[in-house]
């Protein structure tokens, strides 16, 4: 499957998801909540890294890029009119990452969306209960494991992009054509992922070391959720969260 068809259909599978949640009482809403509880958790897991200077900028970016509740819409409707003009309008060493970040999107939103619906069955106890309480109901470990390898991918892809020589100046002409295309949210996402990834590349090991960690929390976490006491889940989630236990 070439590459405008992947992301055409991985866009077409989020907007179908979106306008499913809005049709259904209250499922809109808890996709919402969903996300920014994903978000919290992400700002108590990597807390370190947030506060470290050598690590801030790319927990920054994974948490604003990959594991935001902020609106992707604008993004989304850019990455379908990209798609039958990927070839002449991005540097074909981008293209790959495209699809990658389509991809993982896309599975992203699936995983919300079921967590929601479950999230829904559940209206009583705190917030890490009923998280729990929809992942275990929602299940699905195999597509969990293939969201983080895509997450790792990702940013793998955007640190390869960074030792590609003439690639970041490639990218800066590219801004006004972008801009024209409508393409500038997707624009500003690779700039910004390029800046991150090729300044944590200046230090030896910034990038595996940060990848390697993601990694294993990530890992953890999902292993805990699935298998761990769900007393011993709650509390984890309580403490990342930051709300009293």
């Amino acid at each position: 499957m070439d590459a405008k068809t992947i992301i055409r259909s991985a866009v077409d599978r989020v907007e179908a998801l979106r306008q499913a949640a809005t049709g259904l009482p209250g499922l809109a809403h808890a996709v919402s909540e969903i996300k920014h509880l994903q978000a919290r958790r992400f700002e108590g897991t990597y807390a370190d890294l947030l506060a470290a200077p050598r690590y801030r900028p790319a927990a920054l970016f994974f948490l604003n890029e990959l594991y935001s509740d902020k609106d992707y819409t604008e993004r989304d409707a850019q990455f379908s009119r990209i798609a039958g003009a990927l070839e002449r309008i991005f540097p074909e060493q981008v293209i790959h990452t495209a699809v990658s970040l389509a991809q993982l999107h896309s599975l992203t939103e699936e995983l919300d969306f079921a967590m929601a619906e479950h999230w829904l069955g559940h209206p009583s106890g705190s917030d890490a209960a009923r998280y729990i309480a929809a992942w275990r109901d929602v299940g699905r470990r195999s597509d969990r494991s293939q969201q983080l390898a895509s997450t790792l991918e990702v940013g793998a892809e955007l640190d390869r992009l960074t030792r590609k020589p003439g690639l970041r100046t490639m990218l800066r002409m590219m801004r006004r054509p972008a801009q024209i295309a409508g393409l500038g949210s997707l624009q500003q996402f690779l700039e910004a992922g390029f800046d991150t990834f090729a300044t944590m590349g200046k230090q030896s090991n910034a990038v595996t070391h940060f990848l390697e960690l993601v990694d294993t929390r990530e890992s953890t976490l999902m292993d805990q959720f699935f298998n761990g006491p769900s007393v011993s889940c709650e509390t984890e989630i309580t403490s990342l969260l930051g709300e009293p236990r």
